[in-house]
This record gives C-alpha cells, structure tokens and sequence, in this order.
C-alpha cells in the first residue's frame, strides 16, 4: 500500500468536500457577480461558504476576503498594507523562518527601497524555532509599518507566541499579519483572542480543493488591491469569483471546526508513536523544533549520515510520500532556511525529513512506515562517507 506522509504539501479532498462542490461544477454554474437567478444561487452558496470561513476563525463574514490560496492571501496582506501607508520611510518585520511567500515578498519591498528585518528564532531546546516576541519588540522602528509571523511553522511545525506578538504591534500601532496556513484546521484558531490584523489560510492545507484561500482582515486595517478590474470582494481582490472552489473552502472549513479536536487528538497520537519509536529505532536520529509547541501532526527528524533527497527517493520506492521540506521549494539545492536558521549544520539540514499526518492517516500506515523507515536509514547510511557514530545522540 501507499502511505502518504506529506500532509503539509497537501491534503487530499476530503469526499464530503467534493459532493459539495460537484454541483457548481455542473448545472450550478452561475457568475456569482450576476443578478439573474442563477447568479444569485451562485452569490448565496459563496455568502454561505464566507459565513462558514468566518466560524473557523472566529470572525465576522464581512472580515473574510476570498484569495487564490495562501501566498495571494500573504502577498495581498503585507505588499497591500505597505502601499497603503502615508509614512515617509518604510520598515517591515518578518522572521528568518516565515514561508517564502512572505519572505519572496520581503524581499520584492527591498527592491523597492524598503527595509526589513529577519528576526531570529531560537537554536536551543525548549524554543528551537520559536521567536522571542522581545526579538520582535527591539525590531520596532518609527518608521515599521508591517510585521508579519508565521503562526504554525511549514516545516517543523512549532507554534509562534502570536499572541504576544499581537500586543506589542498594538501598542507601536503597526499592522500584524499572521500567515495561519498551516494551523488552521490543525488547532483552534480565534482571530479576536489572537490579536491579528490579518490572517491567511488555504483551503488544501486542510482537505479542501487547490486555488482558493482566504484573507482575513480586520475592520479599519487598509490594504491596497493588488489587481485591478472590478469591484469583486468588496474592491480588495477583484475578478469572476471560484465558487466550486470557495464552495469546497467553506465545506471544508465547516468539517475542521466540528472534527478538529478529534483529529487533533488521535493525529497527535499516531505522530508521537512514529516519532518516539524512530528515536528508538535510528541511532543519532534527532526531532527539529520544539516538541511541546508544535501542531500535532508535524514531525521533522534529522537522520545524520544519511541524505534528504535520498532518504525521499528511497522511501517513495518503498511506498511512503514524505518529503525534505516545503513542496514550494523543491528542486532547491541549498539547505532549507528553516532548519539552518534553528542551527541546524548544512549537512544535517540536508539529512532531515518532514513526516506530516492527516485525518485520513491510519495506524496501520503508521506501523508500514516503521517497518521501513528505519532500514531504508540504515542502508543509505551504508553507502555514506559520513561517520554517524561521530555524531551524538539525542
């Protein structure tokens, strides 16, 4: 059997889903911008997947801009209040961990003149890749206009204090914005008790379709449009609404808030098992991140001696999809940002997994994936030049 293992990348359609979609993907094919019947069926199924949305994180419908995905949502939050802002001189925060669509962004501000700071997160246990929210207050410039962390890291999964973050934004009066993408649906989410001021998600992140996403964003918080050619979610991001694709978001939305504690329950379970068993199995293996503040279905583990790239092909061969890190970055030969910035050597950056679960991972999938992974580290170990008994144990 295959045993999929790469729930961050992304998730299959949930089949509850996909009958949600199907009729608009038929007969229900209206232009929900028409004010016939049939665009008006079509503007109540994208007003009914909107007030869904807004339930999963705790906002209200007219907050909720509908995107193609995460990076739109991250791109039209951070370069959309940037070119909002009056101040004479721009300054923007993000951290060394955050995805590239906010980094990629970051650095499309450089370009332009702006300046931004990468705060650090921290390389040592007990907050190996969480930020230090006082990183983030010595960062504060008069002129920062834009801070933007990452809630649940892509990666290796650990949890930022948003929080915290939130308030010191707050009492500077900067604009917070926290890509969500891969915590929704995986833990709780309460935009008010967060303290955001813009938010985003994607829809496949959590068993809903590809190319839909969303942007939340708080009353009074101006952003410029980043396309121009119509007045579609309220001027913020104009053209032809995807309603098969906001349908799905929104079936999906309403299936993580009603199963997420569960799924959260028995995801982490099976995670732990794989993880703590692999620790036992694979000498000098070693879990990137702090375990304590993390999502429950993420694991990153180093495996010394071996290579990442390798130990994904190997895998794949023996029916298990896992991968070395963000599928956006794939084909990259240098270490990921995220595992060098936690400390990691480029070596050991360059021989770590990410092993993602998802509400369909079953225990039996959980037990293949033991069986293997351990001989498939073993045998490339075999054929490195590199000593893995020169390397500690956890």
């Amino acid at each position: 059997m295959r045993i999929y293992l790469d729930y961050n990348a992304t998730t299959p359609v949930d089949p509850r889903v996909r009958d949600a979609m199907l009729p608009y993907l038929g007969d229900e094919f209206g232009n929900a911008g028409s004010i016939h019947t049939e665009g008006q069926r079509a503007r109540a199924a994208v007003d009914a997947a909107r007030e869904s949305v807004a339930a999963l994180l705790g906002a209200k419908t007219a907050e909720i801009v509908f995107t193609s995905g995460g990076t739109e949502a991250d791109n039209l939050a951070i370069l959309g209040s940037v070119a909002t802002s009056n101040k004479p001189r721009k300054h923007v925060i993000t951290t060394a961990i955050d995805h590239h669509a906010v980094l990629h962004s970051c650095e499309a501000l450089e370009k332009q003149g702006i300046e931004v700071t990468v705060v650090p997160v921290g390389r040592t246990a007990g907050s190996q890749g969480v930020v230090d929210p006082e990183e983030v207050r010595r960062a504060l410039r008069p002129e920062t206009v834009v801070i933007s962390v990452m809630h649940a890291n892509n990666e290796i999964g650990t949890i930022q204090p948003i929080e915290e973050i939130s308030k010191i934004a707050r009492e500077a009066g900067v604009v917070f914005h926290c890509d969500a993408v891969q915590s929704a649906g995986k833990i709780p989410l309460d935009v008010n008790q967060l303290g955001v001021d813009l938010l985003s998600i994607s829809a496949h992140k959590f068993c809903g379709p590809k190319g839909v996403g969303a942007l939340y964003l708080r009353p009074g918080i101006p952003i410029a449009q980043r396309f121009h050619g119509g007045h579609a979610e309220r001027d913020r991001r104009p053209g032809t609404e995807n309603v098969p694709g906001i349908v799905g978001l929104g079936k999906a939305a309403e299936l993580a808030r009603t199963l997420l504690q569960d799924d959260a329950s028995r995801i982490r379970s099976l995670r732990d098992r794989l993880e703590e068993t692999l620790l036992q199995k694979v000498p000098a293996a070693r879990v990137n991140g702090d375990r304590s503040r993390r999502v429950p279905n993420t694991s990153n583990l180093t495996f010394p001696g071996t290579g990442g790239e390798a130990l994904v092909i190997a895998l794949d061969l023996q029916g298990i999809a896992c991968s070395t890190g963000a599928a956006c970055s794939s084909g990259s030969t240098e270490p990921s940002h995220v595992l060098t910035a936690i400390g990691l050597s480029y070596d050991d950056a360059r021989s770590s997994l990410r092993l993602s679960l998802g509400r369909p991972t079953t225990s039996a999938e959980i037990d293949r994936a033991l069986e293997i992974i351990p001989g498939v580290v073993e045998r490339l170990r075999a054929l490195s030049p590199r000593q893995v008994a020169a390397v500690p144990a956890r």
